[in-house]
């Protein structure tokens, strides 16, 4: 997709805005729906507050919901080719699409050990990462407290949106 600048977001509709927007947050169109109601958007910046803002505003339950929407990194979905475009892209982009069978077993058996203690998947900015990298993150933040994690996971979900919407709209990353 080409990029496009603040005026072209502000002059979307509905309709456009939810299919452009609706996976900055994966899997959850409803974020996008509701920031499309804040616009016009000064800016890249603007726009990311109102989706982070958001996020924020949402009880623990709703914030869980939206990490359950991301899949797991170098699972299943990843096996049957049903990621979105832009996970695929992400988990492509930090080699998680060439492991061999072990380091897939050992992400398996990680993501499980997560998602049992914590009740939601593993979430990490892939594109911030690498091979080596995601086992070994993925293994420290087993230990954590459940709060802590929370707020860790919610944190890379706002790094892969931040990343999303740069891409959107042609910024540099940062």
């Amino acid at each position: 997709m080409q990029a496009m600048d603040i005026e072209k977001v502000n002059s979307m509709d509905f309709g456009e805005f939810v299919d452009v927007f609706g996976n900055v947050i994966e899997r959850c169109p409803l974020i996008a729906a509701a920031v499309w109601s804040q616009s016009p958007f000064s800016n890249l910046e603007d726009l990311e507050k109102h989706f982070f803002a958001f996020i924020d505003a949402l009880p623990q339950s709703g914030q869980e919901g939206i990490l359950r929407c991301h899949p797991d990194l170098a699972g299943r979905e990843l096996q049957q080719g049903t990621l979105t475009a832009e996970s695929q892209r992400e988990q492509r982009g930090a080699g998680l699409t060439s492991l061999n069978a072990d380091e897939r077993l050992r992400l398996a058996e990680l993501n499980a050990q997560y998602r049992a203690r914590f009740g939601f998947p593993f979430v990490l900015a892939a594109r911030l990462s690498d091979r080596a990298a995601v086992p070994r993150e993925l293994a420290r933040r087993l230990h954590c407290p459940p709060a802590q994690e929370l707020r860790t996971a919610l944190g890379e979900v706002k790094k892969i949106g931040h990343l999303r919407l740069a891409d959107l709209l042609g910024a540099e990353q940062t």
